[in-house]
């Protein structure tokens, strides 16, 4: 994609199914579609939201397909590589750049944790098996290996790798990271909590969550910042930030579902191994949408500084 750009907003969007665990593209066009008319800057399929690992190849491309056809080329979509094995990457980055995705999210290994020497080794053999932008997932808390400053070091001769999701939750981290590389690494927050302290120290956009049942007010929170209308940004952000607490949880699937569900944008379902939340935390959790909706933000402006 020519001008790509890792900045702005992009939704780590989630997967749709029916009642019966089946894809369902419909449910998805859905939401695609109101993911754009928001104004967001890229899409990033098949992330933890996506429930990629319980997703097949097909549909997989089924998904990338469906989302080339409705951006249109105008915003990049990005497809997320999270692999066992190095050949398997290396294979799921080929399919994406041949199925014509703009870039690729990349994790290290999964399952295995691999060590730092291990951990460059996998990321160098996607980067030299495409021509696409890469941007590495640097979420140690979740997924157990920490990409170093010494390791973004030893991966810079790689031109395509080109950004970070900044997924630490160490907010100086983002200061490290400019002192040693300056422009060099594209910075995305990946934790919707800390968005707004994120793009204040730097970073030039939003690998976000709730984006996907709350896109206007997401889409709102980065533009204000970026005109320097500080007061309006955390005047959304204030509202938002018990919703966007439910993105930093290991059921982050089954909340930002129901809040798809609540605001129109999703079926709700989640495909097995997960289960629907129930008991007293499917309760805390619908509590807090249904706060949340009752006092959600009117009349955002947010536009007019497009």
């Amino acid at each position: 994609m020519k001008n790509f750009k890792w900045e702005g907003v992009m939704p780590a969007i989630t997967t749709q199914f029916d009642s019966e665990g089946a894809l369902s593209l419909k449910a998805f066009k859905n939401n695609l579609t109101h993911q754009i008319k928001a104004g967001v800057h890229g899409i990033i399929l098949g992330g933890t939201l996506g429930e990629a690992s319980t997703l097949t190849s097909s549909e997989k491309e089924s998904l990338l397909k469906m989302t080339l056809e409705q951006v249109e080329g105008k915003i990049p979509v990005i497809m997320n590589i999270a692999e066992q094995s190095t050949d398997q990457a290396v294979g799921s980055a080929k399919a994406a750049e041949t199925n014509g995705a703009s870039g690729l999210m990349l994790l290290p290994p999964m399952r295995y944790r691999a060590t730092d020497i291990e951990t460059v080794a996998y990321f160098s053999a996607v980067a030299s098996s495409t021509s696409l932008p890469i941007m590495i997932y640097n979420n140690p808390v979740d997924y157990k290996i920490e990409v170093t400053l010494d390791m973004f070091e030893a991966i810079r001769k790689y031109e395509n790798i080109t950004a970070v999701k900044e997924s630490t939750r160490d907010i100086t981290n983002i200061t490290r990271m400019i002192n040693r590389f300056g422009d060099r690494y594209k910075i995305l927050c990946g934790v919707d909590t800390i968005a707004l302290e994120s793009i204040l120290m730097g970073a030039k956009g939003w690998v976000a969550g709730l984006v996907d049942a709350f896109p206007e007010e997401t889409v709102a929170i980065y533009t204000y910042c970026k005109a320097g209308e500080w007061e309006k940004a955390r005047a959304v952000f204030r509202w938002f930030l018990p919703l966007l607490e439910l993105d930093i949880s290991p059921q982050l699937v089954q909340n930002i579902k129901l809040c798809e569900l609540a605001t129109g944008l999703g079926t709700g379902y989640v495909r097995k191994p997960r289960l629907p939340l129930e008991g007293p935390e499917l309760k805390r959790v619908e509590f807090i949408i249904n706060e949340s909706l009752v006092n959600r933000p009117k009349n955002l402006d947010y536009k007019n500084y497009l």
